[in-house]
This record gives structure tokens, sequence and C-alpha cells, in this order.
């Protein structure tokens, strides 16, 4: 038994331990796990992987699953609760669902919705401004102000779900990430999630039941109508995915907008970059996805052995694959602990990979791209106002909190 081993068993990288200083800043203990011990086997019995190359094998080109080959959930009890959503199913299933939901994802569907979300965030910018006292003492927080409000707003719109209920499920949502690894949860954060996800699906629930009597032609409604092959949803199916596609449309989305302000702000070159030429705003987004997205890992069961790293892994063992790690290797991006919009985009894993590709990776990047990019050229003073993080109750990276002055902050025309 190494000497690292025998003193920590998870190299610094306890996912029992998410506070502190290594969730402000994870990226060197990353590093140097990719570069010591790149496959490795944890207390549970599972596998993590840190390099890019391995990351992308086993997300693409070898044959995973979400459940066991007996159709277990590693981890999860369904005893309690079943997980029916998309995200945590395989096909066949996954391959139905999949088809389902995704009519109202399509790039053209997205890209539709494009004026409405500028109009949004120029709404948002100018009650920030209307706020203030002076034009040269506006202050908003990135997060309460536009991060949150403008994702949650525009999934809300696409459900159906009445705009006066957007505060009632932020929280619920929040807490509600934490059940898709509830095997890192105290007792008291099972009980809050399960708390929160009851809630979820009776407001969810009762929206499905009142929607069945006034179909429309928002989301919920698609799905409710939804047929292939004369398949329909089932009644849990569709609050369900109505819940699903809640959390993933914003929660996530709040992460990348504020995590991209964020880093944008403590690289003033890069940002003076954006504002000189302001179509840069498709690859910074890119570059805030790789350099300090919302989700920093994801995973998988294989359902035949392989072999990483010279290590041979089992069927049926579950493997944490560290998106995060993939994103600062230096086989793959030159200098990647240096923030740089300019570069090229093309091997991130922002959004998975394989049949999980994220279904709202065109509005994520929509919504950001929208809400950075005009953040930045109406503050054409933007800064920080305090360096300190806070973190937010989500199991993803997102902030509770981004407080930045915007002195000579500029109406919407």
């Amino acid at each position: 038994m190494s000497s690292d081993i025998a003193s920590d068993p998870w190299f610094g990288l306890d996912p029992f331990q998410r506070n502190g200083a290594l969730r402000d800043d994870p990226y060197p203990a990353l590093n140097r796990v990719r570069e010591e011990h790149p496959v490795h086997r944890t207390p549970l019995g599972d596998y993590r992987l840190f390099r890019h190359a391995d990351v992308v094998r086993l997300l693409r080109d070898t044959k995973v699953g979400m459940r066991t080959t007996d159709g277990k959930l590693p981890g999860v009890d369904e005893t309690i609760a079943p997980r029916r959503f998309m995200l945590q199913q395989d096909p066949p299933n996954h391959t139905r669902l999949r088809r389902l939901v995704s009519k109202g994802f399509t790039p053209p569907a997205i890209e539709r919705l494009r004026p409405h979300v500028q109009a949004l965030v120029d709404q948002l910018l100018d009650q920030a401004l209307e706020r203030a006292t002076s034009s040269a003492a506006v202050e908003l927080d990135v997060i309460a102000d536009l991060a949150r409000p403008l994702p949650a707003t525009v999934i809300c719109q696409m459900l159906g779900v009445p705009l006066r209920d957007r505060e009632l499920f932020t929280d619920w949502t929040a807490q509600v990430t934490h059940l898709l690894v509830p095997r890192f949860l105290t007792e008291e954060q099972l009980q809050r999630s399960f708390g929160a996800a009851t809630q979820l699906w009776a407001y969810m629930s009762s929206l499905v039941e009142t929607r069945r009597k006034t179909l429309g032609d928002d989301l919920l409604s698609v799905l409710i109508r939804a047929e292939e092959a004369g398949d329909r949803l089932s009644h849990d199916e569709l609050i369900v995915h109505g819940i699903g596609l809640l959390v993933a449309g914003f929660e996530t989305t709040i992460g990348l907008i504020g995590n991209g302000v964020r880093q944008l702000l403590l690289h003033p070159d890069e940002l003076a970059k954006l504002r000189a030429r302001p179509e840069l705003i498709v690859p910074a987004v890119e570059e805030c996805l790789r350099f300090d997205g919302p989700i920093p890992g994801t995973q998988r069961v294989l359902h035949e052995p392989a072999e990483f790293g010279g290590i041979q892994l089992p069927i049926n063992s579950p493997i944490n694959v560290s998106i995060a790690a993939a994103h600062r290797d230096p086989r793959v991006f030159p200098e990647p602990d240096r923030f740089v919009i300019e570069r090229d985009h093309s091997a991130h894993l922002a959004f998975g990979g394989g049949i999980h590709f994220c279904l709202g990776a065109h509005l994520a990047r929509l919504e950001a791209q929208i809400a950075i990019g005009t953040l930045v050229r109406r503050a054409p003073e933007l800064e920080l106002a305090s360096a300190r993080i806070e973190w937010g109750e989500s199991l993803f990276r997102i902030q509770a909190r981004l407080p930045v002055r915007a002195p000579g902050m500029l109406r919407s025309v």
C-alpha cells in the first residue's frame, strides 16, 4: 500500500468534504491527482478517472450505462423513491423518453427564443439600474439580479409554469440536485432533499392536472400530447420530467453565468478583449464552461470489463469521471490553467458525452451568451465588490451571491 493511500485513500478529493478552500479552488488538487493517480479505486468501491482521454473514451467509446446490467442504480434505494427521469435511465427506456422530451429543445426552437431572452436580460439589468441612487452607485448581485431569474423565467415560460410561482421552487431545485448522489449526504441533508422533492412532486402533479384541462402550446402541454409510435408519457413520467426539466433548465445555468462573470472580472485582459470584440462572447462562454464550469463531474456504470491506466475495471463498476480535471489536462488544452477566451474549445466536455449529452446545451449557451455579453457591454466599469466566494446549496458549482459594482451602467436602448 502506498503512503498516499495509507494516509488519505481519497488523495485529497474526499466527496464528503465539500466546503472550504478545496471548494473555492479545487483545480490544484485535481491537477495533482490527474497526474499522480489518474485511475484509482475509492474507499466506496467505485473508480475515478481524471485524464481527458480516459473520460472521453468512457463517455463515448465504452459500453456504459447509468444503471448496472441488472437495472440497479448504484447507491440508490429505489424502493423509497424510484428514479424515472431520463438522465437515470438506459436504452431502450432512455431512448423512448428522450425522443418524447426533446421536441422543445431543437436548435431552431431554442434560436427562436433569442429576442425574448435579450429582452429579459435588458429588463433585469434595467431593474437593477432603477434601484441605484445614482448612475455612479449601481450595485447588483449577479446571481439574484440576473443569473437566477433569467433561466428560471425562461424555463417557466417554456414549461408553462406560472411566473408567480418562480420563487417557490428556487430552493427546492437546489436541494433536489443532491439526490443525484445520495450516498454522499448526511441524514439531515437527505431528509431535506427528500422534503424538497416531495414539495416539487405535489406542485408539478397539480400543474399537470390543471394543464390537461386546458392544453396550450407550452412544453408541458407538448409532453402531454406527445406521441411516438403510439407511446405517451405516463402520469408519473410527466411529473418526473416536468421536475427534471425545471431543475436542469435553470439550476446549472445559474452557475455558468455567475462563474463566467466572476472569471472575466478576475481576468481583466480577457474582459477587455471581449469588450473590444463583442463577437468573442461565443468562445468566451465556451472558456467559462471549460475553466470553471458548473458541473465538475458525472458518473457511468461499466456494462463490460474495461482497462484504464493499466487497471482492469470489472463489469458493473460505477465510474466517476472528473470533467473539471479533464478540462485542465495539458495534453489537450495548452496552458490549461490560464483563462483564455480565444482558444480551441472543441474538446471540452461540459455537456457530457454519448447518449446523455445535455439536452439543454443550446439553451444554456444562448442564455449565457446574451446575459454575460449584455452585462459586459452595458457595464463598462464592472468590478467585483468582494473577493469572497459564497456557494449555494446546490450539488453543482453555483454561487449563492456575486456582488459587483457597475458605475456608469447604460440603460437598454
